[in-house]
C-alpha cells in the first residue's frame, strides 16, 4: 500500500478536510490511548462510504470501522491501514408513532434524549452508554437489564464489498455482547427500532436513576473503555476481580479501578501495552483464585 498515494485518492473522494494521515488514535478513543493510523477518514454519507471501501479494497489496505471509540484500545504502534470513522450524516433520526429509524453515527445518549422528548420508552438503559448506535448494535450493548436486541426491528448493513444487507431481529443473531454484525465484520448503517409510548416524566425518572447509579459506581472521571470484561456465566467479573484482591492493582499508568473493579482505567499516562499487560495479569489471577477465565469486552486492534 502506497500511503501517500492512497491519501491523495481518499481526499478526492471524501474531501481533504475529512482525511488525516498518520493520525494519532488516542484522539479518537475514550481510553485516550493509541498510536497513529496510516490514514483516518471521517465519513458522513453512505455514498462516500461505498467509494472509500472500493478504494481500500483495490489498494489492498486493511480497513477498520469505528464510531465513538468508546469500547476500543488501539496499540501503541498504531494501525497499518485505513480507519473509517462513522459520524456526520450518519446521525439522522426519523420517528413515526412508536417506530424509530436512526442512523449508526448517532450517540446513544443523544438518541435516548430524543426518545425522552417524544415520550418513547425502551432506550432508557442506553442513556449513559458512551458509544454510537452502530457500535451498540454490533456488540448488542446493554445495561440495567436492557439490551439493544430488546428494541431492534431491522438493521441495515453493508459488507466490505459494498453490498447492502437488511436483517431482522432474529437474523441479527443477538447474544450477550455479540451479533452477526460483530462476528462477520458487517458495517451498521441504520436501524429500525420499535419502542413504546410512555409518560415522559416516568422516562426521565428512570434515566436519572440510571445516571445516578453510574456516577455513584463507575469511575467516569478517568479514561477507560467502559467495562473491560464480559460477564462470565454464573458470575460477575467485578466481584471476581475484587475477591482476587485486585482493586487498585496497576501496571504503569493503567490500573484496576478502586471504585469498580470491572473497569481498567488510565491515569492519563497509560500506554496500550500497560493496559494489555494489566488485563492479562487480572485474567491469570482470577483464574488462579476462582478457576474462571475472563474474556475481554474491550476491542483491541492495531499493530502488535
Amino acid at each position: 500500500m502506497d500511503k501517500n498515494m492512497l491519501y491523495d485518492d481518499m481526499c478526492i473522494i471524501a474531501g481533504r478536510d475529512c482525511v488525516y494521515i498518520d493520525e494519532p488514535m488516542k484522539s479518537h478513543t475514550s481510553f485516550k490511548i493509541g498510536g497513529p493510523a496510516d490514514i483516518l477518514v471521517s465519513i458522513d454519507s453512505e455514498e462516500i462510504l461505498k467509494k472509500v471501501l472500493e478504494l481500500t479494497s483495490k489498494a489492498g489496505a486493511k480497513t477498520y470501522i469505528i464510531g465513538n471509540g468508546s469500547n476500543l484500545l488501539v496499540s501503541d504502534k498504531g494501525i497499518r491501514g485505513v480507519v473509517v470513522k462513522i459520524n456526520g450524516g450518519f446521525e439522522s433520526v426519523s420517528i413515526s408513532g412508536c417506530s424509530v429509524q436512526a442512523h449508526a453515527g448517532i450517540l446513544l445518549s443523544k438518541l435516548s434524549n430524543m426518545m425522552l422528548e417524544n415520550g418513547l420508552s425502551g432506550l432508557e438503559f442506553a442513556s449513559g452508554i458512551p458509544g454510537t448506535l452502530g457500535g451498540a448494535l454490533a456488540m448488542n450493548a446493554g445495561a440495567y437489564g436492557g439490551e439493544m436486541k430488546d428494541v431492534v426491528k431491522r438493521v441495515h448493513l453493508l459488507d466490505f464489498e459494498g453490498n447492502s444487507i437488511v436483517l431482522d431481529n432474529e437474523q441479527m443473531e443477538f447474544g450477550y455482547r455479540s451479533s452477526i454484525a460483530g462476528k462477520k465484520g458487517l458495517i451498521v448503517l441504520k436501524a429500525e427500532l420499535e419502542l413504546k409510548k410512555a409518560n415522559s416524566e416516568d422516562i426521565r425518572t428512570l434515566m436519572q436513576d440510571y445516571t445516578g447509579r453510574r456516577v455513584d459506581k463507575q469511575p467516569l472521571s478517568f479514561p477507560s473503555a467502559g467495562s473491560t470484561f464480559k460477564r462470565p456465566h454464573g458470575h460477575f467479573a467485578a466481584q471476581l476481580i475484587d475477591e482476587a484482591g485486585l482493586k487498585g492493582f496497576s501496571v504503569g499508568g493503567a490500573r484496576v479501578s478502586e471504585k469498580h473493579a470491572g473497569f481498567v482505567i488510565s491515569d492519563g499516562t497509560a500506554t496500550a501495552d500497560d493496559v494489555i499487560k494489566l488485563i492479562e495479569a487480572v485474567k491469570e489471577r482470577v483464574f488462579e483464585k476462582h478457576g474462571v477465565w475472563l474474556e475481554e469486552e474491550v476491542r483491541i486492534i492495531g499493530e502488535e
